[in-house]
């Protein structure tokens, strides 16, 4: 399917796992993507990867700063004169115990994770209003439910997820859908280097478990993929999990 053919998606932390996945998931759908990372390798790797009829833009930038989004979102318009998706998937993790967290860590996390997709939303959104287009907001199981050890990530995906039912609602009228998708356990670079605090309580752990084996970053994008798409046209300020079943009880 090309259900994305003549569209335009921007993709933050489109250099591994789920943003890379949906790099490739969006260009197979027909999108032109403007792949959006800190890591200038990675993103230069996943260009190399995506279908050879693929339009891209590279941009290079930290979402925690203002001016890069702004300049980011300028730039992707420059080129392919006009932007219809945000993809808002870079993001970091943090688990400590919650009395070692430093007042540098906790920022840390919830500047990228919390208002760089604030930025990028603003930055991004009068383009959207433009052409009827839509932000889809990679938030976490761990916006659903409490963690242990997971306080400042909980925290901010939590906080994804507001902002995203608060954007819906802001501009439903001019045709912009905004959802979260909330991912659980999914076999990425983020979660293979993922390590739990000393003396971590096992039963307190098991919580994260999920009924079904982790995901893998193309089953994300797939969701990523169907919200971008017109036959999403109904779904709009959604928290949707994908999480084999862990926040079902």
């Amino acid at each position: 399917m090309q259900r994305l053919k003549g569209k335009v998606a921007l993709i933050t932390g489109a250099g591994s796992g789920i943003g890379r996945a949906t790099a490739l998931r969006l260009a197979e759908e027909g999108a032109s993507l403007a792949l959006c990372d800190l890591n200038i390798s990675q993103l230069s790797d996943c260009a190399k990867v995506l279908p050879g009829d693929t339009e891209s833009l590279i941009c290079q930038f930290d979402v925690s700063d203002s001016d890069a989004c702004t300049k980011a979102v300028e730039d992707s318009v420059a080129r392919f004169g006009r932007l219809d998706t945000l993809c808002n998937i870079a993001g970091v993790a943090l688990c400590e115990h919650f009395t070692r967290i430093s007042d540098e860590d906790w920022q840390r996390v919830l500047n990228i994770n919390l208002t760089g997709v604030f930025y990028m939303c603003r930055a991004a959104m009068n383009a959207l209003v433009k052409n009827q287009g839509s932000i889809i907001n990679m938030a976490s199981s761990a916006g659903r439910t409490g963690q242990a050890y997971n306080s400042a990530y909980c925290a901010t995906k939590a906080g994804v997820i507001m902002l995203t039912k608060s954007l819906a609602i802001e501009f439903a009228a001019d045709n912009v859908r905004v959802n979260a998708i909330c991912p659980g356990m999914v076999d990425t670079p983020l979660t293979q280097n993922f390590v739990f605090p000393e003396n971590a309580d096992p039963l307190l752990l098991s919580r994260l478990s999920p009924l079904l084996d982790g995901a893998q970053p193309g089953e994300i994008a797939s969701l990523v993929a169907y919200l971008a798409s017109s036959e999403a046209r109904f779904i709009t300020g959604a928290e949707l999990p994908i999480d084999g079943g862990q926040t079902a009880g």
